[in-house]
């Protein structure tokens, strides 16, 4: 038997009958009057940061037994309520019941204990510590006297087994991509047993057949009389997945509806307020007929872990052309947006952009013309804690107008940014504000901003549109066809297969660090495509 903690929902408040006999069945999680049986509420949620009412007024409730989906653009208060109910945040006004009993959660250990996890959207891990250690970090109750590695990897591994999430639980955090630490986290929260677990975001940086894990693992979950509350901005995914489906806006609750019930047109609508219609590419048949912008010839470069990750990969991209690389997170994407954009350096072969070699020199791919929209914007696209003024002109600083021998000319720099936050719709009080005060939405488009304003002949774009909501995600695709329409040749990497789809002239496929075909985006087999990126053969 594992030696680690057994959590389990304890003290009199929790109580509710089913512990002996053990999880209730999915048929059985009702009241007497046919309604779902709440195993998490919250009524009557208000909560107000300094000139900011995050939740008015919000009530919630998701049964035993099912996955019920929480959907709001960025700022809806979506992130507020679920850090109220697991023991985050501590509400001004309003209740929380778990089975039925009223409950105040001072920290969110005391939502542990009530047998309540949460995946947060911004990943909790210690870059320096390995999978294993992370997952039992601050909740490993040992009886042993000596910490064993060996073992906890063990356990951590056997969860995960069970679980099907796959992760190595000895790789180091920082050697992970985005989509890997993500497994990490929702391992974190099957570690600690929970029967209520909130996702947010969950699926933002996993590809098709890792969300169909992910899917799998939440029906394992249901089944056996747990409750996943699901927050996500794709609509179809919760339509897939969801049986029910509460609506915040601007920190008020909409509605709920039963997934039978509604349309993706309808639940987006409720959403933002208006009909939304996200912008689809119509795939280009001319484009290979147009100049070559980026030509890769054999080109390998190292990983972190050692070894190749990138292995013998040749594309072209043309002028106006969006070619889409599909994948599961960490076969090779993050290393060849690394190297073509010159952060790094390739081992072997040539990366050609206008004909002019590159190879690990950020500076050199500048000004060959590459630009740059990174997988982690607020990390490496901006810089945070400087006004949005600073960020516009990162790139181009050093040369006029922007500046004069060695002093900026800030007038002239605020000017630029103001132009750019009007193109690009960046919703904020002036060019003064800092980017760390932006919602997600709001930094990617100033990311794009910043780096379409250089007019270059290639934009990088990675995970464009990961962690936002319906309308963010609206304004980022409309920039990146219309890049597209001026010339600009894209080079769009995303776990979001259905966007790899929508967006692309062309989809290349990528597996364990190599490019296995590349599809013309109106003739693609989806399953043919599924298949090679889960490493199979036609």
């Amino acid at each position: 038997m594992s030696d680690r903690q057994q959590v389990e929902p304890t003290g009199s408040n929790l109580a509710d009958g089913s512990a002996q006999e053990g999880p209730p069945a999915r048929e059985a999680a009702r009241t007497a009057g046919g309604e779902p049986a709440a195993a998490l509420e919250a009524r009557g949620i208000t909560k107000r940061f300094p000139g900011v009412v995050a939740n008015e007024r919000v009530s919630f409730a998701a049964a035993a037994g099912e996955v019920h989906a929480l959907l709001g653009e960025n700022g809806a208060g979506k992130s507020t309520l679920c850090s109220i109910m697991t023991g985050s945040y501590r509400p001004e006004e309003g209740e929380l019941f778990v089975r039925g009993e009223a409950v105040r959660f001072r920290s969110p250990r005391d939502a542990h204990a009530a047998g309540i996890g949460m995946v947060h959207q911004h990943f909790r891990l210690v870059p320096s510590m390995t999978v294993a250690e992370n997952v039992v970090l601050g909740w490993s109750q040992r009886s042993r006297l000596r910490f064993s590695p060996r073992s906890v990897e063990a356990e951590v591994a056997e969860v995960a087994e069970r679980y099907h999430v796959r992760v190595n639980p000895r790789a180091m955090i920082w050697q992970l991509s985005l989509g890997e630490q993500q497994r990490v986290e929702i391992l974190k929260a099957l570690y600690r047993e929970a029967r209520i677990l909130l996702l947010d975001e969950p699926t933002a940086v996993l590809a098709a057949g890792e969300v169909d894990d992910l899917f799998a693992s939440i029906r394992r979950l249901t089944a056996d009389g747990g409750t996943v509350v699901f927050v996500s901005h794709k609509l179809p995914e919760v339509m897939e997945v969801a049986d029910r489906v509460t609506v915040l806006r601007r920190g008020r609750t909409i509605g709920t509806v039963a997934k039978a019930g509604t349309t993706p047109r309808a639940l987006a609508k409720m959403m933002v307020g208006r009909e939304v219609d996200l912008p689809e590419k119509v795939p280009d048949a001319g484009a290979g007929e147009r100049p070559v912008v980026l030509r890769l010839e054999g080109v390998s470069a190292a990983g972190d872990l050692g070894g190749e990750s990138l292995r013998e990969v040749s594309l072209d991209v043309h002028e106006g052309e969006i070619l889409g690389v599909a994948g599961v997170a960490g076969n090779g994407q993050r290393e060849l947006a690394e190297v073509i954009s010159g952060l790094r350096p390739s081992s072997r072969g040539r990366v050609m952009v206008r004909g002019r070699r590159i190879s690990g020199d950020p500076r050199a791919a500048i000004d060959a013309g590459v630009a740059f929209v990174p997988e982690d914007r607020m990390g490496t696209g901006v810089a945070g804690s400087l006004p949005i003024a600073d960020n516009c002109v990162l790139k181009s600083y050093r040369r006029r107008p922007f500046s004069r021998g060695p002093l900026l000319r800030s007038r002239v720099v605020g000017a630029h940014a103001a132009r750019l936050m009007d193109r690009y719709d960046v919703r904020a009080p002036g060019p003064r504000t800092l980017v760390r005060q932006l919602s997600g939405g709001n930094v990617q488009k100033l990311v794009l901003a910043h780096e379409l304003a250089e007019d270059p002949a290639l934009l990088v774009a990675q995970s464009p549109t990961h962690g936002l909501d319906v309308g963010a995600i609206d304004a980022v695709r409309r920039v990146l066809l219309g890049a597209a329409s001026r010339g600009v040749g894209i080079l769009l990497v995303s776990e979001d297969l259905d966007e790899v789809l929508e967006m692309s002239d062309r989809v290349a496929v990528m597996y364990e660090g190599r490019v296995v075909d590349v599809f013309d985006a109106a003739d693609v087999d989806v399953d043919r495509v599924g298949i090679l990126m889960a490493g199979g053969q036609e």
